[in-house]
């Protein structure tokens, strides 16, 4: 593994080279109560991007639309040095039935809003952020093809969305000659290992970088909760308050959760690192993975986490993790793999395979 943020990879089967962590700004500015103030956000996007970092993850309504108006004024002399990737879906006027959602009116309204607040002309990567199993998936790409031909927006990826109907559209765009995606930016870590199932496997298949999010368990992996911090109520369905109830609302503040922290902190100490390295090191093992998100909230956080570059763990440490962390893969993965299933599939024949 490469040490350093200007070490690139290419995003999926596009030629788009992106720095092997991406650093996220739903904590730029303090609108939801837990995030940081502009002059820190400033020290943060400075220092990841003069370390070579150069992919730069937000969103139409991160911290109320204040993140994308950062970094719009912090990206505004080396535009074109970065990648810049957001997304749409989320609502912009409660009330306003077309103002979030997949649908093409969403779309479009929202990367002119985009373009305005990171004061650019182009978007290098939209996402559509999450599915809201409404919108036809022809209505979907065509409207995002007709962007990249307008100029607007360069590539095109998806997140938080069912595998099946993300091949699917993947294959529709091939079909169509419409600009395919290729980045698939999900859930991954430790606590959140199911996508291991169908999602992962897909994107490696389909040709898309898998860019996890919060792959540190909302900070639950980096040891900052204990399990007096368990009594939280389930966490309002809201991003504001405090992180606390982020990492409650999206299911990571759990015993089980907290228990997967502790062999992440035992491994630490095995190797005298921080468990945020164990953490981050332990999603960029897997080659099918581009750039895990990274989202500080001092200068400080976001140093512990580019020491994730230099750190390869051991064999013993990346098992002892596993059994801690591991899910059922399920029907029909288990079933596929059992030594009836391929007696009777290929009797006596060996064959060797590329992966």
């Amino acid at each position: 593994m490469s040490g350093s943020l200007d070490t690139y990879r290419l995003l999926g089967r596009s030629g788009l080279r992106v720095s092997p962590l991406s650093l996220g700004t739903m904590t730029f500015g303090s609108d939801w109560g837990w995030g940081a103030a502009k002059d820190e956000s400033r020290r943060i996007f400075d220092a990841y991007v003069d370390r070579g970092g150069n992919f730069i993850d937000t969103a139409n309504q991160y911290t109320n639309g204040t993140a994308e108006r950062l970094v719009g004024e912090f990206a505004e002399d080396r535009r074109d040095s970065l990648v810049i990737a957001t997304k749409y879906t989320l609502t912009s006027r409660p009330g306003d039935p077309n103002s979030g959602g997949n649908h093409r009116k969403s779309m479009v309204r929202s990367v002119e809003d985009s373009l305005r607040r990171l004061r650019t002309d182009y978007i290098d990567l939209l996402y559509l952020h999450s599915w809201d199993f409404t919108t036809p998936v022809e209505e979907i790409l065509r409207a995002m093809d007709d962007l990249v031909r307008a100029g607007k927006v360069l590539y095109v990826g998806i997140s938080d969305a069912p595998a099946w109907q993300v091949s699917r559209m993947q294959a529709i765009a091939d079909l169509r000659g419409w600009s395919p995606l290729i980045a698939l930016q999900i859930e991954y870590s430790l606590i959140e290992r199911t996508v291991e199932r169908d999602l992962i496997p897909m994107a490696g298949e389909m040709g898309l970088g898998v860019i996890p999010w919060s792959p540190l368990g909302s900070g639950v992996l980096t040891g900052k909760y204990t399990r007096d911090d368990l009594d939280h109520g389930g966490g309002s369905a809201s991003a504001s308050g405090t992180r606390k109830n982020v990492a409650a609302a999206n299911g990571a503040l759990t015993e089980r959760g907290l228990a997967i922290a502790d062999v992440v902190a035992k491994v630490a100490g095995d190797l005298g690192v921080t468990p945020s390295q164990v953490a981050l090191a332990w999603t960029l093992r897997d080659r099918r993975v581009t750039a895990p998100i990274v989202g500080a909230r001092t200068l400080g956080q976001l140093e512990d986490n580019l020491g994730a570059l230099d750190l390869t763990l051991p064999e013993a440490a990346l098992a002892e993790l596993d059994a801690a962390s591991a899910v059922e893969l399920g029907f029909p993965h288990e079933f596929l793999q059992r030594p009836m299933t391929r007696n009777v599939m290929f009797g006596d024949v060996r064959i060797e395979t590329a992966s």
